[in-house]
């Protein structure tokens, strides 16, 4: 009996050890075509989420950062998922994000940028909000189809450029200016501005 069992052990060993010799090997073709798939669900799943459309160039870093937030409740001042401003949430961004520290507060943000129309935003460009002020008093993250990313008194969410409410008061959009990447690289030494709470 131990000998037929002793037999039957080394038969799986052997078979086993030639399975493995013979397995084929994926080739850098099929594992980049897997990860190629596996991105494209990953678009897929965050333009459903999002409302937009993403492309084969869309940054799928900036979607995660924004899925990973939303939800997250408003609180002025506040820098963490227990609550956070607008201006927080697009500073924490654009550094998990694009590695730059921006200024902490919406109006010296837009001092960092080159204005542009709502025609010419661009996925992970910034937009600026005048609301109920005659000053910026509210910044987001563009995503694309018109929608932007951003903190507001319902938390982190993604709004429509072309809701009523944003709309009326919609001021610019921005990208930052080529002269301030280089200093961006490096950690920010300007003090903590807090940010004007949203009205909505």
């Amino acid at each position: 009996m131990k000998k037929i069992t002793l037999v039957i052990v080394l038969f799986f060993t052997v078979l086993t050890t030639v399975y493995a010799q013979t397995k084929p090997v994926p080739n850098q073709q099929e594992t980049q075509k897997g990860a190629d798939e596996d991105k494209s669900l990953i678009k897929d799943y965050f333009s459903q989420i999002m409302g937009v459309a993403l492309s084969t160039t869309s940054n799928v870093k900036l979607f995660q950062f924004v899925y990973d937030w939303i939800g997250t409740p408003y609180r002025f001042g506040g820098t963490s998922h227990n609550g956070i401003d607008c201006s927080a949430f697009t500073k924490q961004l654009y550094s998990d994000v694009f590695n730059l520290t921006i200024r902490r507060n919406s109006r010296d943000i837009f001092s960092m940028v080159s204005p542009l129309k709502k025609a010419d935003l661009k996925e992970g460009d910034l937009v600026f909000f005048k609301i109920h002020s005659r000053t910026i008093s509210h910044v987001g993250i563009y995503l694309g189809n018109n929608k932007f990313a951003h903190a507001s008194a319902g938390g982190v969410k993604v709004s429509s450029l072309d809701d009523d409410y944003y709309s009326h008061y919609f001021y610019r959009g921005g990208r930052l200016l080529a002269s301030f990447k280089k200093e961006l690289e490096k950690p920010s030494t300007t003090p903590d501005d807090r940010e004007d709470p949203p009205l909505k």
